[in-house]
């Protein structure tokens, strides 16, 4: 039988004051997977927060590194190794400037897009051969009488009222993602939720 762990990390930064910014999207999506799952994401290993469970037919890990967002691959290599998940089973989930607000988009591998979570795990993985679901944050308005804020500000300023709606609206689209994902794998996830 084939190995049916999967390991599905959210990126963000520790702490209070990360909370609810546009950078821990990750992070939001991963709890939210949890509360589905009636799980919680409280155990420590590897330097991250982690919950675990049988779901979609898998053995199901959900992680949160640490570690900050620019040493997220240290955890989830060694979480990977740790647990003995394939790494055809990892799925990143982080948030995307490059995507419009609460857009969604699978891709199976890729370059970190200037993104220093995905920089960080392809440095420690050895390769750019991972499953990413991006989550669209948009980027920030420069309008004619405004001078538009520096980009490292804008993924570390709270997520307005509008924008937490616009994120909660989009959780049914990631569960079904992560459910297509461990039961037919990242390309069907792709054809599937992609463009939708």
């Amino acid at each position: 039988m084939a190995d049916r762990r999967f390991l599905f990390a959210g990126l963000g930064n520790p702490g209070r004051e990360y909370h609810l910014t546009r950078h821990n999207i990750g992070f939001l999506f991963i709890d939210h997977i949890a509360d589905h799952c009636g799980w919680r994401v409280d155990s420590l290993k590897m330097q991250g927060s982690y919950g675990q469970g049988r779901a979609w037919g898998g053995q199901i890990f959900l992680l949160k590194p640490q570690t900050y967002m620019n040493r997220s691959g240290e955890c989830i290599r060694g979480f990977l190794d740790y647990f003995k998940i394939p790494r055809e089973h990892l799925l990143v989930l982080h948030d995307d400037i490059d995507l419009a607000a609460g857009r969604v988009k699978l891709v199976a591998r890729g370059g970190s897009g200037g993104h220093n979570g995905i920089r960080s795990i392809i440095q420690h993985l050895g390769g750019q051969e991972f499953a990413r679901v991006k989550i669209g944050i948009g980027r920030p308005w420069s309008g004619p009488e405004e001078n538009g804020q520096p980009v490292d500000q804008f993924v570390l300023s709270r997520l307005s009222d509008d924008e937490q709606i616009l994120f909660s609206q989009q959780k049914s689209l990631i569960t079904e993602a992560i459910e297509l994902f461990v039961r037919e794998g990242i390309d069907t996830c792709m054809n599937r939720i992609n463009g939708r």
